[in-house]
């Protein structure tokens, strides 16, 4: 590890090859804590190439427990995290939604790391039991239109950096990783970045898969559709940019957008959200978002169009079902 600190330090960059043999010894136990701190926060001072991404991303999906399900077209909506904003649980009340509209979610999320409370925290509370038993998935996905990938259970390499990623409390290469390691390796990926770097990385790196893809990242630094500001989505067709007044809504405010101080504020309002109660601002996000999900299936069809459904989905009730099925299965 000295002589790849000294590589870092360097400002020098690692091939794809490189970058693969790195992150499996860090991940396999080759390296001792401290080693591996100091690796995690010289990424957070430097930038990333794609070829390290691509190396890291490939160990870590190459060590992990894959879970597949032929005939179903699922997608995954998931941000990097990292963005230091400390929101509501947006992305995972997005996949209610786009379950309860339809269509098949494999939901990869983790506890929170860089941010309060993480999509997993949130779920263990509200009643949910972790698994990664492919039949009771299965099950899930066909009762809820919905299953949830906690992460520790798909990635045990990761208890390694597990807490020293707590410990240092920030964001780290490991953020850019979730979302392209979901053990179901879904066709379709609706992906917030923290990024508008991150989010060309992502861009390379899926223009060399099959997948159907939408990156979004905010302007102002969030990793998910905020309407705070103005955002870029870029998707297999190209990279477009939405004003909030383009889409007919109104700048919000930050504070709008508070996850509360612990897991159980976080839990109240993912629920009122859920059950119909939530503010305008709260659900035109989650139903923006939900709606960018929507048309990564379904590019041809319009924002409003993707927005309707998604709407029929919160309010009528269907997302809420959705959940409601998840905690009991």
């Amino acid at each position: 590890m000295k002589e790849i600190l000294i590589h870092l330090f360097e400002y020098k960059t690692f091939t794809k090859a490189e970058a693969y043999e790195i992150l499996t010894n860090i991940a396999t136990g080759k390296y001792d804590s401290h080693q591996i701190a100091a690796f995690m926060t010289t990424y957070g001072m430097r930038s990333i190439r794609v070829e390290e991404l691509s190396g890291f991303r490939n160990a870590m999906y190459d060590l992990c427990v894959k879970v597949e399900f032929p005939g179903y077209d699922l997608i995954d909506l998931c941000g990097t995290g990292g963005d230091g904003k400390n929101t509501f649980n947006i992305s995972t009340l997005a996949s209610f939604v786009v379950a309860g509209a339809g269509y098949h979610v494999a939901k990869h999320g983790n506890v929170g790391v860089s941010s309060g409370c993480g999509s997993s925290n949130v779920m263990e509370y509200l009643g949910y039991t972790f698994t990664n038993d492919k039949e009771e998935l299965k099950r899930q996905l066909d009762e809820a239109n919905i299953c949830f990938l906690h992460a520790p259970l798909f990635h045990p390499a990761m208890k390694t950096v597990a807490p020293i990623r707590r410990a240092l409390g920030v964001k780290t290469f490991f953020n850019m990783l979730g979302p392209l390691t979901n053990p179901t390796n879904p066709k379709f990926q609706s992906v917030g970045v923290f990024s508008l770097e991150l989010a060309r990385l992502y861009n390379y790196l899926y223009q060399h898969t099959e997948k159907q893809y939408s990156i979004i990242h905010a302007l102002d630094g969030y990793d998910e559709i905020s309407l705070t500001g103005d955002f870029k989505v870029i998707n297999n067709q190209g990279e477009n940019y939405y004003t909030v007044e383009g889409l007919g809504f109104e700048k919000v405010q930050m504070e709008e957008l508070s996850g509360g101080d612990n897991v159980q504020d976080a839990a109240v309002i993912f629920r009122q959200i859920l059950d119909g109660k939530g503010t305008d601002v709260q659900n035109n996000v989650v139903l923006t978002n939900a709606a960018f999900g929507i048309k990564t299936f379904h590019p041809e069809k319009s924002f409003g169009d993707c927005y309707y459904e998604a709407e029929a989905s919160l309010l009528g009730g269907k997302a809420l079902g959705s959940f409601k099925k998840l905690v009991k299965a």
